[in-house]
């Protein structure tokens, strides 16, 4: 299962960004965990400086502003599997 992480102060743009990626889960049919990250110290630790950040399975994919909706979808759907390679 997919961990998605909301770090912010609980700001409006916090708010709307986690109500948007839980939006978007539940629109795609993926089950996610998703937590909010209000400590400070939690959310210095990303390097995160501007909120709201976004963390998903432990990779920052987002600092400050509220993120698109289609960033979103392109988060949950997750790496490409398969192809690439040397």
């Amino acid at each position: 299962m997919m961990h998605v992480q909301v770090l912010g102060s609980g700001c409006q743009n916090c708010k709307i960004t986690y109500s948007l990626i839980e939006a978007a889960a539940a629109e795609a049919g993926k089950q996610i965990e998703l937590t909010k990250v209000d400590k400070l110290q939690e959310i210095m630790a990303y390097g995160i400086f501007s909120t709201p950040g976004v963390v998903v399975d432990g990779k920052v994919v987002h600092a400050g502003g509220v993120p698109s909706k289609a960033k979103i979808a392109e988060w949950l759907r997750g790496p490409s599997e398969g192809g690439g390679g040397c």
